[in-house]
């Protein structure tokens, strides 16, 4: 509890549960992955046709997975010299991608292959072959408030007396795209833009003052959060792909457990965050200091637009801004990381397009306080990064949906590893740190199967 002073002690029980022959709990069940998945996205702009349309190229096999975890990635089992490495995919039951099926909101009306067209991420010959599943993908008309999202609008909107009628047809369009899709189960992916910055209200402290809030109209109950309410209404895992608090919230943790729908976010970590989660643990690893970190960005997709609105800034920035904090520990560690300056900027140039810039000037000390400079300038492909994790989130929410263990959770902190503000119980300070989060991914895994957990202690290889 060192790096949060404020949170409160809390009491927490442990019941022992008999071992399995590996040594670990034993971990309930987990049902298998019968039928289709019904992914659901609000917000069809770069990052969910990157994901659709590559989902199409792979199933077509004109491209691969690269970056996808659950589908490149394996997982160790027993000891080194056991030899036991499957590929994830094959380790546990995760749906297929033969058996994804597809649906989403926006307030534009283009479909898949129009708004990729216009987003300029994928190459249009690779689109062209894509075309006539793309442009079946049509959507939704959106729940919007441009209070919320200040520097875009669009004319595919809902429109309804209350929040709890937006609520309502959000509900109708859940219950629609499963009847008609055929899809078993479904899952919820936000890869909405961001908005404004808000902190919790009384409103959002339990369901009861939720539904009144939705009921009233209330100005504090932002888009996101209507379709998290909707959607964990209908049992559908939701994951937040935005720093926005969505599903951050009391009520949706109620809600969450309360209908065994999982959730998880926030904030998709893809360019500089990524690369502050990699280096940042390997400063201190090797207590080398740090004075400070300044990071800008530059690029010109939607994304971008959005952020130059300062209330969206806002929201991104808290949630870049945590990272080194909860990484390098300045409370334990005064005298490395006691002072420094860390500042972050994100600036819109539409030419660069969603081919974003990523620099870093980083400055730090190392024997007897001598200084030394890092300097980091990352080229990256936001959506092309994004892509493979909302893969893996719609696969991994679904295992946790259908694991007996994990659905009645409510958040799930061992996907961590995919965002840049990662939720917890509160009271617990968030692990950023991404090969901790990696080997937490993985032991949850090897713990649902009854396989021995990872600790890499490997005494028993010299006994």
């Amino acid at each position: 509890m060192a790096r949060n002073k404020s949170a409160k002690t809390m009491r927490v029980e442990v019941k022992a549960e008999p071992k399995t022959h590996s040594g670990s709990t034993r971990s309930g069940t987990v049902q298998p992955a019968k039928g289709k998945l019904g992914v659901m996205i609000p917000g069809m702009g770069a990052v969910a046709t990157t994901f659709v349309a590559g989902i199409e190229a792979i199933r077509k096999g004109l491209a691969k997975p690269i970056g996808s975890l659950t589908q490149m990635g394996t997982v160790r089992l027993g000891k080194r010299t056991d030899g036991r490495s499957p590929k994830i995919k094959e380790f546990v039951p995760l749906a297929g991608l033969d058996d994804l099926v597809f649906t989403g909101w926006d307030i534009f009306e283009d479909n898949m292959y129009e708004a990729a067209s216009h987003a300029g991420v994928l190459d249009q010959r690779l689109l062209d072959q894509l075309k006539p599943f793309l442009s079946s993908v049509t959507p939704r008309a959106a729940v919007f408030d441009h209070n919320y999202v200040k520097k875009i609008d669009g004319p595919n909107v809902k429109k309804g007396k209350t929040k709890m009628d937006l609520a309502e047809q959000l509900r109708d369009d859940i219950r629609d795209f499963k009847k008609t899709s055929g899809a078993n189960r479904l899952v919820t992916m936000w890869c909405g833009s961001t908005e404004s910055y808000i902190a919790a209200t009384e409103a959002h402290q339990s369901v009861k003052s939720f539904e009144k809030a939705l009921r009233d109209n209330d100005e504090m109950i932002a888009p996101s959060m209507v379709y998290a309410y909707a959607s964990l209404m209908e049992g559908v895992p939701f994951a937040n792909g935005a720093p926005n608090l969505t599903v951050d919230l009391p009520v949706m943790l109620e809600l969450s457990r309360q209908n065994e729908a999982p959730i998880c976010g926030k904030d998709f970590k893809t360019g500089q965050t990524l690369m502050k989660t990699i280096l940042a643990p390997g400063f201190k690893a090797r207590m080398l200091g740090l004075n400070g970190w300044f990071s800008t960005n530059i690029l010109g997709n939607r994304d971008g637009e959005v952020l130059d609105d300062p209330g969206s800034f806002k929201t991104k920035e808290e949630s870049k801004l945590s990272v080194l904090e909860h990484i390098l520990q300045p409370e334990l560690y005064p005298e490395l990381y006691g002072d420094m300056y860390h500042k972050v900027r994100i600036n819109y140039y539409p030419p660069r397009g969603d081919n974003k810039e990523g620099w870093d000037n980083i400055d730090i000390f190392g024997w007897l306080g001598y200084p030394m400079q890092i300097k980091v300038d990352f080229l990256c492909r936001d959506s092309i990064l994004a892509a493979p994790i909302v893969l893996d989130l719609v696969l991994l929410m679904d295992l946790a949906k259908r694991s007996s263990q994990l659905r009645g959770l409510g958040i799930q902190e061992w996907l961590s590893f995919y965002f840049k503000s990662p939720m917890t119980v509160p009271g617990l300070y968030p692990e950023h740190d991404l090969f901790i989060q990696l080997m937490k991914l993985k032991n949850t895994l090897r713990h649902l199967k009854g396989e021995e957990l990872i600790t890499h202690l490997g005494l028993e290889y010299y006994d």
